[in-house]
């Protein structure tokens, strides 16, 4: 197993102890969205590599992103939702920052949030979270 996808089912790992949401990675978007709210984590772009010298070694800016979604009860609920799932995951990434050491720093950026209407059903409300992991690997395959 490459280091970033230990890194990825690290993160995924930490995701997965907020409680009451629904945790997926890199699952479509279901029909329902759970009452607690769904958290979706995206493997992202691992971005461009930088080539360290001495020891040879690959310096990487990844950016994971975190869906956070949620549908229920009036506007005001859901805005008070979706900010109760900004809380969590930042507590949950506060909890670890290294993942164990496995990366040198998990930082959240800053959410974009957005409402869908879906047609017969309550509007979801939800956010992207770019994730910026930073880390080095011994391969340029990460």
């Amino acid at each position: 197993m490459t280091d970033r996808e230990s890194i990825l089912q690290a993160l995924f790992a930490l995701l997965q102890t907020i409680p009451d949401a629904t945790i997926l990675r890199n699952e479509a978007l279901p029909e329902k969205i759970p009452d607690g709210g769904l958290i979706i984590l995206r493997d992202g772009d691992p971005g461009e590599l930088e080539t360290l010298l001495s020891p040879l070694s690959y310096y990487w800016q990844h950016r994971a992103l975190v869906e956070a979604i949620v549908q229920k009860g009036d506007q005001a609920t859901r805005d008070l939702a979706l900010d109760t799932l900004y809380r969590k995951i930042s507590l949950a990434i506060a909890s670890d920052r290294t993942l164990g050491g496995l990366c040198d720093r998990i930082t959240p950026q800053a959410p974009d949030s957005n409402v869908l209407a879906v047609e017969g059903s309550p509007q979801i409300k939800g956010a992207i979270i770019p994730i910026e992991l930073i880390y080095v690997t011994t391969d340029p395959l990460g």
